[in-house]
């Protein structure tokens, strides 16, 4: 019996190896089932454990984080954790863009 999609409901999954990236590098490539119609990709349980791990041993678990606005004389500032500065390499005084995305979303390029 073939499988619909749990999302849109209309394509069929199909087993495929796909890669996953994770802030933009790759964790390794993992089966999975995909979606024909609309792309989706479902991993199961022991593939979701995998993948867990890989992004452990390449030290990205965990690099998301809450922090709190502070200020600096009369500008708000926003201090970033150690694990983030690494993975970008950032250094004082180092140049960077920044725009609102939308009004909940705030963008750094580096």
């Amino acid at each position: 019996m073939k499988m619909k999609c749990y999302i849109c409901e209309k394509g069929e999954l199909k087993r495929k190896t796909v890669p996953y990236k994770l802030y933009g590098e790759l964790i390794g490539n993992f089966p999975a089932e995909v979606c024909g119609e609309c792309g989706e990709v479902f991993f199961d349980e022991e593939t979701s454990k995998q993948i867990t791990e890989a992004t452990k041993a390449k030290g990205l678990w965990g690099m998301g984080s809450r922090t709190k606005i502070g200020q600096a004389g009369t500008t708000l500032d926003i201090r970033l954790p150690k694990k983030i500065i690494e993975f970008l390499k950032l250094k004082k005084g180092e140049e960077v863009s920044i725009y609102p995305e939308s009004k909940n979303r705030l963008v750094i390029e580096v």
